[in-house]
């Protein structure tokens, strides 16, 4: 997603559809929340669905990201040709490549310190070549190796997107090539996709997830660069469902398409779902940023600043607002600005970031996105029943760190029961040792925490 520091990611302010990059925060033409959930079970209002392991999950998206190529460095051209008046970056002066050295160095450290989030592969990077075919500029052996790197290394801790085909322009899914107008409206930031049906958007998001399938990546969900399907929200949200169900048969599709920093709620939001007690369920789960690019900005030239996160005595910022209210933390940032033309400032910014969030809190839970959207699925549309001692769930979507709280006159060892399997749970003493498979009595509050199977299960207090 490319960002000019007066225009907020997501956002369409006063453009039109025909100029407009939409970059940045919170959308204000429609409102997110406004899109259909579709169907809702029944819960019981005995029983709280906690978050996993009654921690705060957190979450790095990263955009902007590919393989070898700057988008920075290739994109701006692009965007100058679209809006001359908005770009006149030295992209001449940036780096063509950011290397795999620095993508392995960054994995690296990041698996030293349990983060996990979510790292975009645009497929044709401002078309500069195809991640299945050839890269002009790199040899065929630095492209695999690159991919390699993505698939071997990368895969364990981060879900991989496309962000679009090119993020920069349109491509005419039946040539290949991009549209011959070189104007704002045929930017994938812009205008193109916000009179697109949701049949049309399917397409061209397949076109981007089969050129990833065809080197390995596999993908459950879709990032947007900038302003793309920004007022097209239902058909966004739809053609996200179809296209991952379609290529990847992803069982919880996902996307990133807003984030928020002022008062509104960032908790994902489970959309479309349908056909819950049948055997093919659906929904699509929108993730939602809760910071803006405060490490380096999209095309690594402005250095951000830590206390936008947290503040040095751990009490301000936007990390501590959102964590204290219980919902999830998805850092943003773009891939340019970590690197930083190779001084790395938003990189370094971002390791100060995590020392001084977990320096605060202890209950923090690092998730892939694909994760949190499983567990969100799975928290909303769990079918919940108590009778007496005993809750019945029926799960269209099986999740992982299941943890639930409900009261008990009595203390006792809760048992799950799937199928003919049975499993007494062990107690711990606090909850922050809470895992799958234990429990926690506190008075009468009881909380569990379990591995939630697909279909019907039991817990006996």
């Amino acid at each position: 997603m490319n960002v000019q520091e007066i225009i907020k990611r997501r956002d369409f302010l006063k453009m039109t559809a025909m100029a407009t990059v939409g970059a940045g925060a919170a959308l204000h033409t429609t409102s997110a929340r406004a899109q259909d959930k579709g169907e809702r079970p029944q819960q019981t209002g005995e029983v709280t669905v906690l978050n996993p392991q009654n921690r705060v999950p957190m979450s790095f998206i990263i955009d902007d990201s590919t393989c070898l190529v700057n988008m920075a460095h290739f994109g701006i051209p692009h965007f100058a040709t679209a809006w001359p008046e908005r770009y006149k970056q030295d992209w001449r002066s940036l780096p063509r490549e950011i290397p795999d050295s620095f993508v392995r160095k960054f994995g690296q450290w990041c698996r030293e310190h349990s983060v996990k989030g979510k790292y975009s592969i645009v497929p044709y990077p401002a078309c500069v070549g195809w991640m299945d075919r050839c890269l002009p500029g790199w040899t065929q052996k630095e492209l695999d190796d690159s991919l390699k790197l993505v698939r071997d290394f990368m895969l364990p801790d981060w879900d991989i997107h496309p962000e679009m085909i090119s993020h920069t322009w349109v491509i005419n899914t039946k040539t290949g090539r991009p549209y011959p107008e070189q104007t704002g409206y045929y930017i994938e930031n812009a205008g193109w996709s916000q009179d697109k049906s949701a049949d049309e958007l399917t397409d061209y998001m397949a076109y981007a997830l089969r050129i990833l399938k065809n080197v390995g990546l596999p993908c459950e969900g879709i990032t947007t660069p900038g302003g793309f399907g920004n007022k097209n929200r239902n058909n966004l949200a739809k053609a996200t469902l179809e296209s991952c169900r379609d290529v990847f048969d992803a069982e919880i599709p996902h996307y990133f398409r807003d984030l928020f920093t002022d008062e509104r709620s960032v908790a994902p939001l489970v959309q479309y779902a349908s056909g819950l007690t049948g055997d093919d369920p659906k929904c699509v789960v929108s993730i939602i940023g809760c910071t803006g690019d405060w490490f380096g900005g999209w095309d690594g030239l402005k250095p951000g600043s830590v206390d936008k996160f947290i503040t040095e005595d751990l009490k301000g910022g936007r990390l501590p607002q959102v964590i204290d209210k219980g919902e999830p933390a998805i850092l943003v940032c773009h891939w340019p600005g970590i690197y930083y033309n190779g001084d790395e400032i938003g990189f370094n910014i971002f390791k100060e970031v995590v020392k001084r969030t977990h320096a605060r809190y202890d209950n923090l839970l690092w998730m892939k996105n694909s994760e949190i959207a499983r567990y969100w699925a799975a928290k909303e549309l769990t079918q919940i029943e108590k009778q007496g001692r005993q809750i019945t769930f029926n799960a269209p979507f099986a999740t992982t760190r299941f943890t639930v709280r409900t009261r008990a006159d009595s203390v006792a060892a809760p048992r799950q029961t799937v199928g003919a399997e049975r499993a007494d749970l062990r107690r711990v003493n606090a909850l922050l040792q809470l895992q799958s498979g234990t429990w926690h009595a506190d008075g009468r509050d009881v909380t569990v925490c379990f591995d939630l199977p697909k279909g019907k299960s039991t817990l006996s207090l």
